[in-house]
């Protein structure tokens, strides 16, 4: 298997596009991946009468990825907003999967 190009390494727009289609597709994967674990959560909250939403549960996920997010040298607060719609999606999967919704 080659390896691919850093960014720094592509010298076309070509490159730069493959480059950023391979990490699209990789992230799709992990979102799947990360909503085997949301279908999981949905077991063990049923068995335990647990609710979807754990607000403080909420605000940890959020402070971790902000944290990353820092240590990334990205953007904190768009890393905040783009999680928060991905937990409230994951929530609104959760409730689906627990027929309170």
């Amino acid at each position: 298997m080659n390896n691919p190009l850093t960014a720094q390494d592509c010298t076309d727009m070509s490159e730069v596009r493959a480059g950023i289609d391979r990490l699209d597709k990789a992230l799709v994967a992990l979102l799947a991946e990360r909503a085997t674990f949301i279908d999981r959560a949905v077991a063990l909250k049923s068995e335990n009468g647990w609710p979807a939403r754990i607000p403080d549960r909420v605000e940890e996920v959020v402070q971790n990825v902000r944290r990353e997010a820092e240590a990334q040298g990205l953007d904190s607060a768009l890393i905040e907003r783009i999680w928060r719609q991905l937990i409230d999606w994951s929530i609104d999967r959760e409730e689906r999967g627990l027929n309170r919704k």
